[in-house]
């Protein structure tokens, strides 16, 4: 069982959900993201995302293309986000990592190169956003044969039978888009989320998490009562935006807004209110 499998089912056991923090690797500037990995595991994330910095980041909303765009005018790219979490393995054997990201930069590095490379550095799980799952056949070999868990995105759209041809792919969990559109964008409806992640739920024993506009804690404890996870981006990402140029303070910050996710997700069901 992968480090993400462990992750889930030690929550599962303590019949609690799992919180997964994202941060832009290189964002704002190299030397911030193990640092910022650290902070995240103290304040109560369960599993993290790493962005793999990309000059087209389509799925994503304007404050991570911001921080996509810092963290390339800093001058990192691929392999130096596995540096940094080789760099962080130093010291946190225990944290699920998984690599979230577009194509085309692992594409420059080859399939099979970068998984070797990936589980190398302590890669748990990889999400490519623009990869359709038919046509993910040659990296899923590659990421399987170097035992990382692919995962891959549902939509509201998606149709019953791509359910199910994506969840048989699928390991580690599978992250359920809660709306439409880009990250950070528009209002969660609890209810209709809760309906997708039932009807994902009949094709895989797999975790579901839920992401894309969780903004608060009272967002995740919301969620957490239709999910197995709650993945948060925007929210954090927003917190380094707010305070670049002063490593302390984004470290407090990100630190504060992890807690409260973590506290909502904490919260018993008979408490939260919507």
């Amino acid at each position: 069982m992968s480090r993400i499998g462990h992750r889930f089912e030690q929550r599962r056991a303590e019949q609690r959900k799992t919180l997964v923090t994202y941060l832009t690797g290189g964002d704002p500037h190299p030397r911030a993201t193990v640092p910022l990995m650290h902070r995240l595991v103290d304040a109560g994330a369960d599993v993290i995302e790493v962005g793999m910095p990309f000059s087209d980041p389509m799925a994503d909303g304007p404050v991570i293309q911001s921080a996509c765009d810092r963290a390339l005018e800093n001058g990192t790219g691929l392999l130096g986000v596995l540096e940094m979490v080789r760099d962080f393995r130093r010291t946190d054997n225990d944290t699920p990592v998984v690599l979230m990201g577009y194509l085309n930069p692992i594409e420059q590095i080859g399939y099979q190169a970068f998984a070797r490379d990936a589980a190398a550095a302590g890669v748990d799980g990889v999400l490519t956003v623009d990869l359709p799952p038919e046509e993910g056949s040659e990296l899923v070999a590659a990421l399987l044969s170097h035992s990382l868990d692919p995962i891959w995105l549902v939509a509201p759209t998606t149709r019953m039978e791509r359910v199910n041809s994506i969840c048989g792919q699928a390991s580690g969990f599978v992250y359920y888009v809660s709306l439409k559109g880009v990250t950070g964008a528009g209002t969660l409806d609890v209810d209709d989320v809760g309906s997708h992640v039932d009807t994902i739920r009949q094709a895989t024993r797999t975790p579901v998490g839920v992401g894309f506009g969780v903004r608060s804690g009272h967002d995740a404890a919301r969620l957490g009562q239709v999910a197995d996870a709650v993945v948060v981006g925007t929210a954090i990402v927003s917190r380094i935006a707010e305070n670049v140029g002063d490593d302390a303070a984004i470290g407090d910050a990100v630190e504060a807004i992890t807690r409260e996710l973590r506290a909502g997700l904490d919260t018993p069901l008979a408490e939260v209110v919507d």
